[in-house]
């Protein structure tokens, strides 16, 4: 029993020694056929969901906040009064400035009146006549003062210009001296939002207005929105890991019962390009020397190199524009360790 075991353990060593080597050096080869498909190419970017129409409220001049109208969240319709500042010393500097425009009115005309009948007698001197153009000029000084004032007085209190809601507000109550920079309103239509996206500098040559793509919003999972890329801005914007972008703005679908909230997440497919009914093989197959493209077509066993020449790439499949039939069959994998002519089965 023991000389039968030892025989055959012999006979396994010598199949091991003969063959053994050849089994390992044979590499796992796998294939696929060509096929024909469609195939996209498309930029990814993410971004957030903004109001299309925003408006900053800033008071024209500095006082005290008198009153303020409405709390963050709140609707306001068009020309809705939003807040004002103390009017009691603005209208008493008002009434300083019409009493000076009286004085200086009063001055004008007594001028006028002094020189009148030098002027019936076309006698005007230089003199003279700097007097008058100083009456003149103090008086326009006057008047656009007034205006000024006149003016302050209406810009103390601040009117929404759309209809929308209010998002910000940096002094929400009454009381406290503000400028102009230090107590901002802000408003945004909710009835139109927009997806706002940083496309990187390295892909923003590729994107044009028009352009399809599809929006996934991380509130939305299960629901993709086609959407159109309507505006490209001309000036770049820095990331948040140091890089360069651009942002791009893609329509949404009306916001009914404002189911699109502003600052919500999400990630938009832009369609570059779009192709039907083309040869497709995994862009796995396809190897590159210098220009030239090329695959490992199996022909009765044995490999053999096919030069192509390609078209659209995807994410994992090309476009074979030449070289190439469908249903050949072409190998997949592994192609840096095959050999021109080498056979395969």
């Amino acid at each position: 029993m023991i000389l039968v075991a030892a025989v055959i353990g012999l006979v396994i060593g010598a199949l091991y020694l003969g063959f053994g080597e050849r089994w390992k050096k044979e590499p796992e080869i796998k294939t696929t056929e060509v096929k024909l498909g469609e195939i996209v190419k498309t930029v990814s970017a993410s971004g957030k969901v903004r109001a299309k129409t925003e408006a900053i409220l800033k008071f024209q001049t500095s006082g005290m906040l008198a009153w303020v109208g409405v709390k963050k969240g709140d609707r306001v319709k068009k020309w809705q009064a939003i807040a004002s500042l103390d009017k009691k010393e603005l209208e008493k500097t008002f009434q300083k400035y019409a009493n000076d425009y009286l004085s200086e009115r009063w001055d004008f005309e007594q001028t006028q009146d002094d020189y009148k009948t030098t002027k019936e007698k076309r006698l005007v001197t230089d003199a003279i006549q700097r007097i008058l153009d100083k009456a003149q000029y103090d008086l326009d000084k006057a008047v656009l003062d007034y205006e000024i004032k006149d003016l302050a007085v209406k810009y103390a209190t601040i009117y929404s210009p759309i209809e929308g809601i209010v998002t910000a507000i940096d002094v929400p109550v009454a009381g406290v001296n503000i400028t102009p920079a230090t107590a901002t309103f802000s408003i945004a239509d909710s009835s139109l939002v927009v997806f706002e996206a940083n496309v990187d500098e390295v892909d923003i040559g590729q994107i044009r207005v028009g352009q399809k793509g599809v929006i996934l919003l991380d509130a939305y999972p299960e629901e993709k929105m086609e959407t159109t890329v309507e505006k490209i801005d001309f000036t770049a914007t820095s990331t948040s890991g140091g890089g360069t972008a651009f942002k791009v703005e893609l329509g949404l679908p009306e916001n009914f019962e404002e189911k699109f909230k502003l600052g919500m997440n999400g990630d938009v497919e832009i369609i570059l390009a779009k192709r039907e009914n083309i040869l497709l093989i995994p862009s796995s197959a396809v190897m590159k020397r210098k220009d030239q493209y090329f695959v490992f077509v199996i022909e009765n066993g044995v490999a053999r190199k096919q030069e192509v020449k390609i078209g659209l790439e995807g994410e994992t499949e090309t476009e074979i524009a030449e070289g190439l039939s469908e249903k050949e069959e072409i190998i997949i994998e592994k192609i840096s360790e095959i050999k021109d002519g080498e056979k395969i089965r």
